[in-house]
Formats: C-alpha cells, sequence, structure tokens
C-alpha cells in the first residue's frame, strides 16, 4: 500500500468516527422517533423564527431535515434524516448525504427546512431518484431575524432552504452538493 493510500485510508476513517461520534440517528429507530424529531424542529423553528410559520402556509410541501452531522479532515462527509410534509401530513422520509473535498478541518451538526413554493418544484424532487440541491434553491437566513430573511429576491424561488441551528467546529453550511434520496426509516 502506498503512502498516498494509506494516508486516504485514515483520513477516511478518521471522518467516519467523527461522525459516528456526532449522534446523528444513522440506521434510527423507525418513523415515529423521526416524526418527534421534525415535529420539535419545527416547533423550534415557528417559535424561533416567526416568519417561517407563514412561508409553511405559503408552501406546497416541507422537507424538513432536523438533524445534518458534518464532519471531515480534508475529505468529508454528512448525513441526516427527515421527513417531507405536504399539508401537514408526512409523505415520505428522506435522508441527506454529502461528501466533500477541500480545506476543512472538523465537525458541525445543523438543522435545515426546505420549502418548495412551486407545485412543479415539489413534483421534479418527489419524481427524482435523487435530488441535488442546486440552482432552483435561494437561502433565507434565520439568524437575521424574524422574516427569516424571507425578502422579494427569495421569496418567489421554487425552494427557500432555511439553515438553522448550527453548532460544531466547521464555519457556515451550504446544502449545495447535498443529494437527498426517499428512505424507508
Amino acid at each position: 500500500m502506498t503512502d498516498l493510500s494509506r494516508r486516504g485510508l485514515i483520513v477516511g476513517l478518521g471522518g467516519a468516527f467523527m461522525l459516528a461520534g456526532c449522534g446523528n440517528p444513522i440506521g434510527g429507530p423507525g418513523a415515529e422517533v423521526l416524526d418527534a424529531r421534525v415535529d420539535s424542529m419545527r416547533d423550534f423553528l415557528f417559535t424561533r423564527y416567526p416568519g417561517t410559520r407563514d412561508l409553511e402556509e405559503k408552501a406546497v410541501g416541507v422537507l424538513y431535515m432536523p438533524l445534518i452531522t458534518e464532519g471531515g479532515l480534508f475529505l468529508g462527509g454528512g448525513y441526516g434524516q427527515g421527513a417531507l410534509r405536504i399539508n401537514g401530513v408526512t409523505v415520505d422520509y428522506y435522508s441527506a448525504t454529502r461528501a466533500t473535498l477541500g480545506l476543512q478541518v472538523g465537525a458541525q451538526q445543523y438543522a435545515h427546512a426546505l420549502f418548495f413554493m412551486t407545485r412543479e418544484a415539489l413534483a421534479g424532487f418527489r419524481r427524482s431518484d435523487g435530488w441535488a440541491a442546486g440552482a432552483d434553491l435561494r437561502y433565507a437566513t434565520p439568524e437575521g431575524g424574524a422574516a427569516a430573511g424571507i425578502d422579494t429576491t427569495t421569496e418567489f424561488a421554487p425552494v427557500l432552504a432555511v439553515v438553522f441551528g448550527q453548532a460544531g467546529l466547521i464555519a457556515g453550511a451550504a446544502l449545495a452538493g447535498t443529494k437527498y434520496t426517499r428512505i424507508i426509516p
């Protein structure tokens, strides 16, 4: 085994151990627990950022991801599970996975919600085998206040992302490159 491949193996295993130690429910206990986590996350979001309640009412569907865990040492990854709700009812469960390469060291956790503002955007998401966050996505930053960063430039986007509750050692959280896949918890 060459030095480069050994180093890659050590870095990869280190990232896996960092993710395992973060308490994310990989292979979690099922739909009931996941729904309870989604309820708790949604209630926190609405209480802390009241403008998101109005956003949910305007949306045709919302994907709630209560806990995403990311970690890395040059090579990194992230994982989380959540639920897609239409009219307040869970219709599907999804995982979010992400792989990264670059100058990064550390781990972080955060929550996010994707508000599907058009029927076309929601249908495209549900129809895909694995939907990747991309050009349709606009960010609303709740740290700016109760309006959750929603303004005239974001309110007409097909999909709005609200990322919040960040904790850890990696600065920032972006959803670009995150792939969402339907799962059975």
